[in-house]
């Protein structure tokens, strides 16, 4: 699965959508409503095989649903140099983002790891261009985005 947040993207109608895409997104509504407790009863009672659903889900999304998730994800390693989270917690704050967990290794060998998870709904930039901004910063060894609810 593509990690959401990374390739291309495309607003779509929903009824160029195929039937198996559209049933996948009532499967999905389903589900979220409680209307159904599981998949594979949602699945029956819209007439789509779990396969289907499954082949679907990480890839087709309704717009307000994205567009309302605005969280990411990322995996920071890093030297241990005083000072650096606060450089780290600086940028964030500056790019509007607000963080929702952190959690940072005890260093080992001069190095660290931190996983931060953000709320960019404000967020002015794009999302690699706020990575860019964390791997330009001279004590980061890397930066991952782990999981992304953001476009």
């Amino acid at each position: 699965m593509e990690t959401l947040g990374e390739g291309q993207f495309y607003l779509i109608r929903e009824d160029v959508l195929t039937e198996s895409m559209q049933k996948m997104l009532e499967v999905k509504q389903l589900l979220a409503s409680g209307e159904e407790t599981t998949i594979q009863e949602a699945t029956k009672r819209v007439g789509l095989s779990r396969s289907a659903y499954y082949k679907y889900r990480d890839t087709v999304f309704p717009f307000e649903e994205i567009a309302r998730e605005r969280v990411i994800t990322v995996f920071i390693q890093l030297e241990d140099r005083k000072g650096s989270l606060a450089t780290i917690m600086q940028l964030i704050a500056e790019e509007k983002c607000n963080v929702l967990t952190i959690h940072q290794t005890i260093p080992v060998q001069g190095r660290a790891n931190i996983t931060l998870s953000l709320d960019v709904t404000e967020m002015p930039i794009p999302i690699k261009t706020f990575i860019r901004h964390l791997q330009a910063l001279a004590f980061i060894d890397s930066v991952h985005l782990i999981s992304s609810g953001a476009l």
